[in-house]
């Protein structure tokens, strides 16, 4: 195999979190003033933070974005994925195939803070794959698409990001992956939105995640 090192996204690639996280997003943002359908939520944020949309919000709410407002949102977000959080069809053959391709050097770097990346983890029972290999991009001096939290992955796992091959699910993070030089795989569901992740740099998009141990046999 030609990789040295798979890092994998968490949310909507390994775990299933996007449509409970937005569903509190959404709620949120209606009580303030900004209303929207679920689908347009994911639309707008899914890749991105509450926090670097804070202009964004604060302009369709008439609004400040305050600190207790952020934090009644994580702690009713991480209700949300504690109670209904399910795994990616698929994930666990794909980190475990990885990790036997790489002898282990896998790693999880999110765009997501570190308490729900991990307890995101714990809870679909992967977290034993990546204790110590976990990045975020809250620790990071930009989040993606910016290319810290996948350079500071491959950096822990001494290699460079042009030997790594990167697993993603939205524009956001193809681009960070992209920019960091890495090979990016994106997993796409649904032939929405093929073009702009090809687009944005993706080798090739695939359908499901039961599909990556073949993938990997043949590179």
């Amino acid at each position: 195999m030609k990789f040295e090192a798979i890092l994998f996204d968490c949310d909507g690639v390994l775990v299933d979190s996007e449509p409970l996280t937005n569903q509190v997003l959404r709620d949120m943002l209606e009580a303030s003033g900004w209303s929207m359908t679920l689908a347009e939520c994911m639309a707008y944020f899914v890749g991105k933070t509450v926090r670097e949309e804070r202009a964004e919000i604060e302009a369709r709410t008439g609004q400040p974005l305050t600190q207790d407002w952020l934090n009644d949102f994580y702690q009713r977000r991480n209700q949300a994925l504690s109670d209904a959080l399910t795994v990616i069809p698929g994930a666990r053959a794909a980190v475990q195939a990885a990790h036997d391709a790489t002898r282990g050097r896998i790693a999880c770097a999110s765009g997501a803070d570190r308490f729900k990346v991990e307890m995101q983890l714990h809870k679909v029972d992967l977290l034993g794959f990546f204790v110590g290999r976990v990045f975020s991009g809250h620790e990071m001096p930009r989040s993606k698409p910016a290319p810290d939290v996948y350079l500071a992955a491959a950096g822990h796992l001494n290699v460079s990001g042009r030997q790594c091959l990167v697993i993603e699910d939205t524009t956001v993070g193809v681009t960070a992956g992209v920019a960091a030089g890495a090979t990016v795989w994106a997993y796409s569901p649904q032939a929405v939105g093929d073009a702009a992740l090809l687009l944005a740099g993706a080798s090739q998009v695939f359908r499901d995640m039961a599909e990556v141990p073949g993938l990997l046999t043949a590179v």
